[in-house]
């Protein structure tokens, strides 16, 4: 037998030997001009993309550098770099900002082919709604300080009322844009588009760093406070020369509308923050978006509903933790504003969180063990607003975490068996475990596919049906009727859902609740973390004073983002 292998001709090998000499090598068909063509179109779009994201971004990072050297300066060094001089930066930045976002309005989204696609998970109505809130609330702050300071114009300089003027063009025109066009993907003018969303975001950014920084109109309020004190105890204030400074000028005279101008100024100081916040988010998301195409199977073709149905258990105990956090927050801001607060609104303040902080956590260990036993898919298309999201929530909690480290460490050096004290300490360990228990179930649940149940278009007639029989005049009979079928359907469709989804559903909803009052009673002034005083006396008034406005805005964003991230988890349950 021979040793040769006699292998098999295939058809393939026949004609391509039938049309080129035996030994000619493999041919390569990126050598062609059109294949070359073809695939370096997309590597230079990528390219480029990349190009301009780079650029855009060091161009935020250099504004952000730059506008934070200033601001340090004027904390570390007020005689060289005064607050005027950080005003006067910034009103530049946001004059800036202006011009791209009126260009961007009637020139760029108006370009034939310029918006495409539109991000449909981006923008979500719960966002929009908040930037409309806390920027009119930031309109409302502007006006105020415009007011403080044309009452003090003998000691106050222009910038001073020229800042918040254009402050209040700027918060007009931002949620304008961000209201119509935060979904857009933008097709034309790319690295121009990039790069005004970046200068944007960076203003934004430095309007949150000083807003958490000035301590100014406090300072003002402190020094206030020390005189009316030394009043009372009958001691003049002292004539020295260390005490005529700008401060001690500055105090509001003894007149109504200063005092409100300077109280509303202060009530809305947070808001601010959040505005800022909120609009760095959004704009991060439209920045992303720049150049995207969203392929149909991005695209829902039904968007989840809210619906209460199938959940009993949830709306009850937290609108229980609503109404009764409501009495201690309405109880806790009569006894805090006055001038020596009782010990005991502290404690009734810290019990509540004590008792509801522990129900949380538990409802969302609960939740993530349901998850891990679910069978369901997870969702791994690329979207940015779900990263983003994400991100919100982990990097919101660290403002959280962070004080709660910080009046642990206050709380043990001092005196931790003080009735107060053991509170403010127990308030603060359970407060950095829900942190942390309901970001593992909110991220665990928005990775996870919508489940579309079988039947779903048979009870979309039966619900179309049912509201357009609402819709109708009804007779008295046929509103008893009416009732009692709603109630069948309500106990049909609860005790259809399975248990887990029902399980997932009812926790989704009393987390919901829950976060709305823990966002509630820090945004409208409930503030013990800094009115008890143990912290502030252990690390200084500048010290705590900087830690909280830097920890409380993010805390309060992280609430409200919470009950966003909570909301599409009750959605897809």
């Amino acid at each position: 037998m021979s040793d040769k292998k006699v292998s098999r001709p295939c058809h393939h090998c026949k004609s391509r030997s039938a049309s080129a000499p035996t030994d000619t090598s493999k041919i390569h068909y990126e050598k062609f001009w059109l294949y070359r063509h073809c695939s370096s179109v997309q590597q230079r779009d990528q390219q480029a993309q990349k190009a301009g994201q780079l650029f855009s971004g060091l161009l935020a990072m250099n504004v952000v550098f730059l506008g934070s050297a200033f601001i340090s300066s004027m904390i570390f060094n007020k005689v060289a770099i005064t607050l005027a001089d950080v005003w006067i930066l910034l009103s530049i930045l946001k004059v800036l900002c202006l011009f791209w976002i009126i260009y961007y309005l009637l020139g760029i989204s108006r370009q034939p082919h310029a918006v495409l696609y539109r991000d449909s998970h981006a923008g979500a109505i719960w966002i929009r709604g908040s930037v409309l809130l806390f920027g009119s609330c930031s309109v409302l702050l502007n006006v105020f300080q415009i007011g403080y300071s044309t009452i003090l114009i003998h000691c106050k300089s222009r910038v001073e009322i020229l800042f918040p003027s254009i402050g209040i063009l700027f918060i007009c025109t931002q949620a304008y844009f961000l209201w119509h066009h935060s979904k857009d993907c933008i097709q034309v003018q790319h690295n121009f588009t990039r790069c005004g969303l970046m200068l944007t975001i960076a203003t934004n950014l430095l309007l949150w760093l000083l807003a958490v920084t000035n301590d100014t109109l406090h300072v003002e309020i402190e020094s206030q406070l020390r005189e009316v004190e030394q009043r009372f105890a009958g001691k003049a204030p002292p004539s020295h020369p260390h005490w005529c400074n700008e401060t001690t000028l500055c105090t509001c005279p003894n007149m109504t509308i200063c005092k409100v101008f300077q109280k509303g100024y202060i009530l809305l100081y947070p808001f601010n923050t959040e505005y800022c916040l909120v609009c760095s988010s959004v704009l991060y998301v439209m920045w992303k978006n720049v150049g995207r195409h969203i392929s149909h199977h991005h695209i829902p073709h039904t968007k989840p509903k809210f619906k209460l149905q199938g959940v009993v258990f949830g709306p009850l105990l937290g609108t229980s933790a609503v109404i009764i956090g409501a009495c201690v927050f309405m109880m806790y801001q009569i006894q805090a504003t006055s001038l020596v607060p009782s010990r005991q609104v502290f404690v009734i303040y810290y019990s509540y969180y004590i008792v509801l902080l522990p129900l949380m956590s538990v409802g969302a260990v609960i939740g993530t063990i349901i998850h891990a036993l679910e069978k369901k898919e997870l969702d791994t298309l690329k979207n940015p607003t779900r990263s983003l999201d994400v991100v919100l929530l982990m990097g919101a909690a660290l403002g959280q975490i962070g004080m709660s480290y910080f009046s642990i460490v206050a709380l043990v050096a001092t005196d931790p068996r003080d009735l107060l004290n053991s509170l403010a300490l127990s308030y603060s360990v359970l407060l950095i475990f829900q942190n942390i228990t309901q970001n593992v179930f909110v991220i665990d649940g928005l990775h996870r596919r919508r489940v579309i149940p079988p039947g779903k278009e048979e009870d979309t007639k039966e619900e179309q049906n049912r509201e357009a029989y609402s819709q109708r005049r009804v007779s008295v009979l046929e509103l008893g009727q009416e009732i009692r079928k709603a109630s069948l359907s309500y106990i049909q469709t609860y005790s259809h859902l399975s248990w887990k989804r029902r399980v997932l559903r009812e926790i989704s909803f009393f987390l919901v609740l829950c976060n709305i009052i823990l966002w509630v009673m820090p945004t409208f002034g409930a503030h013990p973390i800094f009115e008890n005083g143990m912290e502030r006396s252990f690390y200084g008034y500048s010290t705590w004073f900087v830690i909280v406005n830097f920890g409380l805005p993010m805390a309060v964003f992280y609430r409200m983002h919470s009950v966003g991230g909570l909301l599409e988890v009750y959605v897809t349950a």
